[in-house]
């Protein structure tokens, strides 16, 4: 009050004497006086300080008879409180000054209080799948920062402890049905020393895909240290960082938290492939190196540093830019790498280590197309376009000859690649390496899609790179041991016979893979049309379904339509649907031809042709004599994905696109669809399984298709 009182007077006075100049000095020696006053009377030396204390709590409440809340799909919802214990206040006292200070002052005690809430909040019908983010009076919490759980409302979840401890064993509900959430001693000094009004990212998924997920991949492959299951931090400059992997609010990684939502989402996962990305960088096998990339040369991770097969960040390449910025992430970590699959085997999961090749080629490359003969190669394109150059087919090339075969062995590299060599074999066996540093997988790929460069011949009927990689395989085994199963993941039109000549040459290139025995299982990325559909009344398809929707329908194609019954010679063909059916006159073999057909393929022996005229014997194929695992499987949410499954939208790549006749508009439907019709075909547990779809093999006592290791196409690191 003093203060206030000589202010004003301090500004009359030195108004009369001083002017505007006297008024401010007279206000402000005033204010001072009337300070020292104050400080006299209300706060004498040596007196203590109280702050402010409650007497009760405000916030969220509960309501009788209030609904609870259903979930379809993903929702932001309220919630009730159903349990709670009285506040607890925490007081904090801090000593100033002493007796023996300058002045002869005493000492005082100041005393803050804080405050803590244990309440636990219903959010809505159970079972969901999980509680995604939390916001307290409209802002996002860090749920690293407070002590939550979650329970997803089963009919199999137990009492929470903390409430069990307060009321006593046998006193409280487990209230199994409903989800909801507890908070432990919730500090509540940032919400005004009240508990917030609270809302709930809830996912409950609708339909039964997210259930029929047995397997999966694990993207991004590239990117330095998503795959990190600790928190990273990247230093930018002298008192300035950011999370490197850590880009939400609800686990200390966003690994964590990815991996977290995926369990929830699809409860009877078993297996992830985890894909490890190396890049290549001519489409020429002679000419193409693969090695680990960095996005750039600077960047400096605190308590940590990128690695990979000996190279730090300054020795290794850095990856193109695309607008502006890298057109991938860098190759991840090796430390990141065992990390992740340390962490995916203590979540109970199966490892399927996957090395995948990105082509980091980038537009005006100046490299000879061995395709076209063109002075510069397609930009980023994909792996299963590297090949013998000129490529087969193409005047003057290589094909058939000891020069393609060298390429191909330049491609691979050295039998005990040095550390100086950047090959595709020194790829591999780093990977394998980790994996044993890891304390092993459970299943290894020696590569996948190589489908141009497995069609290279040395001479008729011979495929040295097929050769490669079964020896690549025996190689692996004897890293990993036999524990470890072993294979290639092929492109879908690659696995089976190879074609020439209009059909008077057939070949299995592959047979020299599948019938090895360091291989345990013929992996198969799988990625065939299941629809036909266009617009317009001389749509075909729409004489055999309703809707493009229709799960009968799409099923049907599993084992039907397009590269099974027909194919389309051309676009021209495509575009009037002009279908060729697909036959064989010859020796009444169609499944040769079907690239679809897995079962034709898989239970009969392999007769090859030169001439238009069987071959003697067979190749060493066994018929039903291992698995199918489909290494790969997907369908991409955009209108009409099922004409073209494997077409991917990258405006950067040139082989990014949209599936035929697509109108280009998202389309979660379809891709759902696609899926449950890819499941339900193979699995016999599964709604829509047709008997016989999926043979069982007296030889081994499984079925054709495992069906828990059918892998989705994708799962992404980064939530």
């Amino acid at each position: 009050m003093a203060t206030l009182v000589l202010q004003t007077a301090g500004a009359v006075i030195g108004g009369i004497f001083g002017g505007p100049a006297g008024a401010i000095l007279g206000r402000a020696l005033g204010a001072v006086a009337g300070a020292t006053i104050d400080q006299s009377v209300l706060a004498p030396s040596g007196s203590d300080r109280v702050g402010p204390r409650v007497s009760s709590l405000g916030g969220i409440s509960s309501t009788e008879g209030a609904p609870l809340a259903r979930v379809y799909g993903r929702a932001r919802v309220g919630g009730q409180i159903i349990w709670a214990t009285r506040f607890e206040e925490s007081s904090t006292t801090v000593r100033s000054g002493s007796s023996g200070s300058k002045g002869g002052g005493r000492s005082s005690n100041t005393t803050t209080f804080s405050y803590y809430a244990n309440f636990a909040v219903a959010v809505c019908e159970g079972p969901i799948a999980e509680v995604r983010r939390i916001w307290a009076d409209g802002k996002e919490i860090d749920q690293t920062k407070f002590t939550i759980r979650i329970y997803r409302g089963v009919e199999t979840q137990e009492p929470d402890a903390l409430i069990v401890a307060k009321e006593g064993s046998g006193n409280v509900p487990a209230y199994r049905g409903t989800a909801y959430v507890v908070f432990e001693r919730m500090p509540l000094v940032d919400f005004g020393n009240r508990v917030p009004q609270l809302t709930f990212e809830v996912v409950r998924p609708v339909g039964g895909l997210a259930s029929m997920v047995r397997a999966i991949d694990l993207i991004p492959g590239a990117s330095e240290f998503a795959y990190s299951p600790s928190s990273l931090t990247q230093v930018k400059s002298f008192g300035l960082s950011s999370s490197e992997n850590r880009h939400q609010l609800v686990r200390a990684s966003d690994w964590t938290a990815s991996l977290d939502a995926l369990q929830a989402l699809c409860p009877n996962l078993e297996s992830v492939a985890l894909i490890v990305s190396w890049f290549g960088d001519d489409l020429r096998a002679g000419q193409c190196t693969i090695a680990p990339r960095v996005e750039n040369e600077s960047k400096f991770i605190q308590n940590t540093s990128w690695s990979v097969a000996g190279l730090d960040r300054l020795d290794a390449r850095v990856v193109s830019s695309s607008g502006g910025r890298p057109a991938y992430g860098g190759t991840p970590s090796d430390q990141s790498v065992v990390d992740a699959i340390i962490d995916l085997k203590a979540r109970g999961l199966s490892v399927v280590f996957y090395p995948f090749i990105m082509m980091d080629i980038p537009a005006g490359n100046e490299r000879v197309d061995p395709w076209t003969g063109a002075s510069s190669q397609p930009a980023f394109p994909w792996r299963g376009r590297i090949t013998c150059s000129p490529a087969p087919g193409v005047s003057g090339s290589v094909d058939s000859s000891s020069a393609a075969a060298t390429q191909i062995q330049n491609f691979f590299g050295s039998v005990s690649p040095a550390a100086t060599e950047w090959s595709f074999r020194r790829f591999i066996f780093h990977c394998a390496n980790l994996c044993n540093q890891a304390g092993g997988v459970d299943a290894f790929l020696v590569g996948s899609e190589l489908a141009s460069l497995t069609r290279v011949r040395s001479a008729s009927g011979f495929y040295p790179a097929a050769t490669a990689l079964a020896q690549l395989a025996a190689d692996c085994k004897a890293i990993l041991g036999a524990g470890t199963k072993m294979s290639y993941a092929a492109d879908w039109t690659e696995y089976g016979a190879h074609v020439l000549n209009g059909g008077n040459e057939i070949r299995f290139p592959l047979d020299a893979v599948w019938s090895s025995s360091s291989v345990d299982f013929v992996g198969i990325d799988a990625y065939w049309p299941l629809s036909d559909w266009r617009d317009g009344f001389g749509n075909l398809d729409r004489e055999a379904s309703r809707s493009v929707y229709e799960r009968s329908y799409l099923q049907s194609r599993m084992t039907g339509g397009e590269a099974f019954d027909w194919y389309y010679a051309d676009a021209s063909a495509r575009e009037t649907q002009n279908r060729a059916p697909i036959s064989d006159d010859a020796y009444g073999k169609p499944w040769i031809f079907r690239p679809k057909d897995l079962a034709g393929w898989w239970s009969h022996p392999h007769v090859e042709r030169a001439g238009g005229v069987e071959l003697a014997g067979t190749t060493a194929w066994t018929p039903a004599s291992k698995p199918i695992w489909l290494i790969e499987t997907g369908c991409p949410a955009v209108d009409r994905g099922g004409n073209a499954p494997n077409v991917f939208p990258d405006a950067k790549s040139s082989e990014g696109g949209l599936p035929h006749f697509s109108r280009g508009f998202r389309d979660d439907l379809i891709q759902s669809r696609v899926l449950e019709a890819f499941l339900a075909h193979f699995d016999p547990a599964l709604r829509g399984y047709v008997e016989g779809a999926n043979p069982v093999s007296s030889l081994y006592g499984g079925r054709m298709v495992d069906v828990s290791r059918i892998h989705l196409w994708a799962w992404d690191a980064r939530p």
